[in-house]
């Protein structure tokens, strides 16, 4: 069986990557395959990577305030080009308020700062379906 592939972006003109390096790392001492693209990524951008690479989820990491704007943007954008079948997880500074308005926007999960690495890496197992 392939190990699960991850995407994890830093969305926008938030440059501080710190949670977004500890996820990627407990991620692929999960056994996940991750990709990070790095600060500064547009939606387009971490989509059409996305797909380049074939990915089984997509965590985007947000700290600026900005989260609303770009995690509905990437989630309209896998529905555009039909790509639902990611997993699209975001995480940061998310106030509880826009936690669900984000889940109608498509986003499947929201993690929280302080979520333990444990709790993301089990609800990426399960809920990437097997091959």
């Amino acid at each position: 069986m392939k190990p699960i592939k991850v995407l994890i972006a830093k969305t926008g003109l938030d440059g501080h990557d710190r949670g977004a390096k500890v996820v990627a790392r407990a991620l692929s001492e999960a056994g996940m395959e991750v990709i990070y693209t790095g600060l500064r990524q547009t939606p387009e951008k971490i989509v059409q990577a996305a797909l380049e690479e074939d990915v089984d989820v997509i965590g985007l990491s947000s700290l600026s305030g900005a989260h609303e704007y770009f995690f509905s943007e990437v989630a309209r954008l896998l529905k555009e080009k039909e790509l639902e079948h990611i997993l699209l997880l975001g995480g940061g500074i998310i106030p509880k308020e826009d936690i669900l308005s984000l889940k109608a926007e498509g986003v499947d999960e929201i993690f929280t700062s302080g979520t333990p690495t444990g709790e993301i890496i089990s609800y990426i197992k399960e809920n990437v379906a097997g091959d």
